[in-house]
């Protein structure tokens, strides 16, 4: 008996002893991805502050930040598959965001132009994915591919770049907005499209149905919402002060439409958009969007972070000159194909200049495309990743490219001789802050070089005679006029810089 007792406690204290092993291997695996997702989090962070004070849009830090931190950079994360997937998330969020905010009325009115320059946008990428298909010696379906991809825009990028410019419920977003709908629309058959350009036979039928069905959802909301008051969502009286339901419930809808919109051979985003027209005509609007918008913010840095991620580094560097060559390229004939299409269909030229250059990116969808013709045997590898580098590189230089020729041609049209002196002008402020850090460093540096010199005459003065006498000797280092000229207005022994002086002296 007293055997069996034995051998039980030893038993229990075995399984004790595995299950402690095991929560300790457990917490300390956590503990370590709570590191690296601490750490990624403080990098992006810290970058998309520093492009803020360097007054450029923080979303490029963002994106920098993925590939710093990517398998090719740093290979802190070294697969983004998890990453990914949030990514897919924001963009859900972010349709069904736009389609809370969408004015029915204003979007009737932009129906037209919106699709008559997203059909310009389509024909011109054709024409140049031929131009790169024959630089490349790439196939018919390489071609078409690379044509739908050129010709999305990014709907992300340029939502975020017109809200920072408080254009995004102006007539230049407006004007955007209904474009880079019409773009999200035509995903549908774009990737039903694609998926079909791997050898198997292309059921256009199929497509024009699925079509003709997502074009009579959204033509029927836009008009029973035009002609009926605000929809009075079940519960809304109980769940409207309460933030959380609201948010899960906002959530619920959201992914289950565009769960639903997926499985009907939809795209995903299409459905989240759905339902935003839905709750943004609802009595709910006001209370659920300032309960989304930090949500959509979180996923949205994770989308940002997520094209980094894909940039491959090692391919870039192998092909430096096409990727930038392509790159700039598409960037350039995009923002001139813009203005152009958005000024013939009617918009004014400022009009045309933002919502042009909003546009000039190539969009997250691209990604999806790319993706699903390398799945279907209808992309090549090298075509894929040089896809995937120049959709990653227009996506980074967009805001940049964005608020270098807005900020030129809105100082170009004030009067300037050139382009140049606008230029000039246009980042005066970014260049006086670069002079101040300049100035600064040299003020502290020539202060700290008279600081050292005290303290070395002051030991001097404190040791014998005979050592003093023989340190007089020594060749004593000549200070210049401009650092006892920053010691003496403070900048001594404490090393803070003085007050710059003022251009006139």
């Amino acid at each position: 008996m007293e055997e069996e007792i034995v051998d039980a406690v030893k038993a229990v204290e075995t399984a004790v002893a595995n299950v402690v092993e095991q929560a300790a291997e457990q917490g300390g695996h956590h503990g370590d991805a709570l590191i690296w997702i601490a750490f990624a989090i403080a990098v992006a962070a810290l970058l998309g502050l520093g492009f803020m004070r360097l007054k450029q849009p923080p979303l490029v830090g963002f994106i920098l930040a993925g590939l710093l931190l990517g398998p090719t950079g740093m290979g802190v994360i070294s697969t983004s598959e998890n990453v990914a997937l949030l990514a897919e998330m924001g963009v859900v969020v972010l349709l069904f965001f736009i389609g809370m905010e969408l004015s029915i009325k204003a979007f009737v009115r932009s129906i037209n132009q919106a699709v008559l320059v997203a059909g310009g946008q389509l024909v011109a990428s054709m024409a140049l994915a031929a131009l790169l298909a024959f630089m490349l010696d790439a196939s018919l379906s390489e071609t078409i591919i690379l044509g739908f991809i050129i010709a999305l825009s990014s709907t992300v990028v340029a939502m975020k770049m017109l809200d920072e410019m408080g254009e995004l419920r102006s007539e230049p977003g407006r004007v955007a907005i209904g474009v880079l709908i019409a773009q999200d629309i035509a995903v549908v058959p774009m990737l039903i499209l694609v998926s079909s350009l791997g050898g198997e036979s292309i059921d256009f039928g199929a497509i024009a149905f699925k079509v003709v069905v997502a074009v009579a959802l959204l033509g029927g909301l836009l008009w029973w919402f035009g002609r009926n008051p605000k929809l009075k969502l079940p519960f809304a009286e109980a769940i409207e002060d309460n933030i959380d339901l609201l948010a899960i419930g906002s959530l619920a809808m959201c992914f289950s439409a565009a769960a639903l919109s997926g499985l009907a051979g939809l795209s995903p985003v299409y459905g989240a958009f759905l339902a935003g027209i839905i709750v943004g005509n609802s009595t709910l609007r006001s209370r659920v969007i300032p309960v989304i918008e930090p949500i959509q913010s979180i996923l949205l840095v994770v989308f940002f972070l997520s094209i980094g991620l894909l940039i491959d580094l090692d391919f870039i560097l192998e092909n430096i000159w096409l990727v930038l060559a392509a790159a700039l390229l598409v960037v350039a004939l995009k923002t001139v194909l813009n203005i152009l299409l958005l000024r013939i269909t009617g918009s004014d030229p400022k009009t045309a200049l933002v919502a042009g250059l909003s546009m000039a990116q190539i969009g997250e969808f691209s990604f999806v495309l790319a993706a699903a013709g390398f799945a279907s045997g209808a992309f090549g590898s090298d075509i894929y990743r040089l896809a995937i580098a120049v959709t990653a590189i227009s996506l980074l230089v967009s805001p940049v490219w964005f608020n270098l020729v807005e900020r030129v041609e809105n100082l170009a049209t004030e009067g300037p001789g050139s382009y140049k002196e606008a230029l000039a002008q246009a980042y005066e402020g970014e260049l006086d802050g670069v002079e101040n850090v300049v100035w600064s460093a040299r003020a502290r540096y020539r202060a700290l070089r008279f600081a050292l010199y005290q303290r070395r005459a002051r030991r001097a003065e404190a040791k014998p005679d005979n050592v003093a006498v023989a340190a007089t000797d020594e060749a004593v280092p000549e200070i210049p006029a401009d650092a006892q000229a920053s010691a003496a207005d403070g900048s001594g022994a404490s090393g803070a810089p003085a007050a710059k002086p003022s251009k006139d002296g």
